[in-house]
């Protein structure tokens, strides 16, 4: 695969609804700087999946679009915006599958989930895939770890290949991820700590909603680092 930008045309797990509202980070919306852009979007994805478990669609629209602008630099406001919407279309028709299935967060019914239909989940993924100009497999991975999750199963290694697309579109580079030494499989570390923050988001309490963040940071920093030109 070749080192030539992307051209232009993501976990997920669920806080439960009572749990209790994190404390809200502070930051300086004047620094420019490379770390405070990454937590301020390391946050906003925390916000983000918050904002789906309250069934705040709108706000959900925002954080993730405040994402997508920050991470994709090839794609205008507009587009970044496109790109959320479908990510939270996804999340709300995940919901309305899992609906008849599901009681009181408790899967009453895993194999009847599981062999439920799923296309109106991937669907506006693809479509997210499509604005950005990534791999479509991202849908069909994207969902399945979604769905195992759910139901129950290894999740993790649908979740870490969505991802990985995911980054390569991001630094805009189909070659990720990329190392000089032995080991060079796996699917890099960005992908791992999105994992992480998935497992953190699972953990339900406000502690770990400020770990998932911290987790998070690095991840945006090395793909703002990379839009200014340095080596993934």
């Amino acid at each position: 695969m070749s080192n030539s930008r992307i051209s232009s045309g993501r976990p997920q797990a669920e806080f439960p609804a009572e749990r209790s509202t994190p404390t809200e980070p502070s930051v300086d919306p004047t620094d420019r700087s490379v770390g405070e852009r990454a937590r301020r979007a390391a946050i906003q994805v925390c916000k983000g999946y918050r904002a789906h478990d309250d069934r705040a669609r709108s706000a959900a629209v925002d954080a993730f679009a405040f994402v997508d602008d920050a991470q994709f630099e090839h794609l205008d406001a507009a587009e970044a915006r496109s790109a959320a919407t479908a990510l939270v279309d996804a999340l709300w028709a995940k919901d309305d599958v899992e609906g008849s299935f599901v009681s009181d967060g408790v899967v009453e019914r895993p194999a009847a989930l599981s062999a439920a239909e799923w296309d109106d989940v991937e669907s506006p993924l693809r479509r997210r895939a499509r604005i950005v100009g990534m791999d479509e497999a991202y849908g069909r991975l994207t969902t399945e770890s979604w769905k195992r999750h759910k139901v129950g199963g290894e999740y993790s290694r649908p979740a870490l290949e969505a991802q990985r697309i995911e980054v390569a579109a991001a630094i805009g580079t189909e070659e990720y991820p990329t190392k000089d030494r032995a080991g060079r499989s796996g699917f890099g570390e960005l992908p791992a700590r999105y994992l992480v923050a998935i497992e953190l988001h699972d953990d339900r309490n406000n502690r770990s909603s400020d770990r998932a963040i911290d987790v998070m940071t690095p991840y945006f920093e090395t793909i703002l680092a990379a839009h200014e030109g340095d080596d993934v």
